[in-house]
């Protein structure tokens, strides 16, 4: 097939992006258009992805400080756990982590709401905020409710706030003092 020439009108901002790539990437405008079309087309489905949310999945993972662990496995670990000579340790270490991560966010998460955000946004439970101050997180399963309302115990009281934490088998039902 011989090649189709197009011809398209671009705005300032577009033609100044283009240049800047073009540039950047030592290629002709046609091999960079080329590449953005066939780049288009295979990504076009994260069109319809919170924009936000992908980059901060992708911020978390890039950095090596998070990873992507199958909830069984998840769930496996904590059961161990449960069994464990030293489980009261690893509680308490879990609960040193959680001041930690408090301390590392402190720019990012300064309310309940926003550390429940974040913990919805790692799968940790689905968020549901019943009215101001007064949330229920949905857990996938009764298994890490221990170590959810630990975090959050822990994280709340080391940024100043004060919560009640009712225990169904499911979920927590967390209101703000």
């Amino acid at each position: 097939m011989c090649p189709m020439r197009i011809t398209a009108a671009i705005d300032e901002r577009t033609a100044n992006l283009l240049e800047e790539m073009r540039e950047e990437m030592n290629i002709s405008q046609s091999e960079l258009m080329r590449r953005a079309i066939q780049f288009y087309h295979e990504n076009k489905d994260l069109l319809d992805l919170d924009r936000d949310k992908f980059r901060e999945r992708i911020e978390m993972l890039s950095s090596g400080e998070h990873i992507i662990l199958d909830v069984d496995h998840w769930l496996l670990f904590l059961k161990f756990i449960e069994t464990h000579q030293d489980k009261e340790d690893f509680w308490k270490q879990h609960e040193k982590i959680a001041i930690s991560h408090a301390e590392q966010l402190s720019n990012n998460i300064k309310t309940a709401k926003d550390l429940f955000e974040r913990l919805e946004f790692c799968n940790f439970f689905r968020l549901i905020e019943n009215t101001e101050g007064d949330f229920t997180l949905v857990l996938s399963s009764e298994t890490p409710r221990k170590f959810v309302k630990i975090f959050i115990e822990s994280f709340l009281s080391s940024i100043g706030l004060n919560v009640e934490i009712k225990e169904d088998i499911g979920k927590l039902r967390v209101k703000l003092l």
